[in-house]
């Protein structure tokens, strides 16, 4: 009974605090609420979140990419300049 009504608690003052935050309609104030729980994960967490290979081959593609891109351009001034 003792964890159940401290856990209300705990419940009730977050509820309250979201519910005066929505009453005064100011996203910006929730927004920096939000952020401002936010925790940095260290570089343990990281290594343990994070799935080096399909980071790798997403860096790959994004780097193949604008290399095209970067090539599109340069043909593309390369056009303009010849009459």
């Amino acid at each position: 009974m003792k964890d159940e009504k401290q856990a209300m608690d705990t419940n009730s003052s977050a509820d309250n605090v979201d519910e005066y935050l929505q009453t005064l309609g100011n996203e910006d104030a929730r927004e920096l609420r939000y952020y401002s729980q936010e925790q940095p994960f260290s570089s343990d967490e990281m290594t343990r979140l994070v799935n080096e290979e399909r980071l790798n081959e997403l860096l790959a593609q994004s780097d193949a990419f604008l290399r095209g891109l970067n090539d599109g351009i340069k043909d593309f001034e390369n056009d303009n300049k010849d009459p």
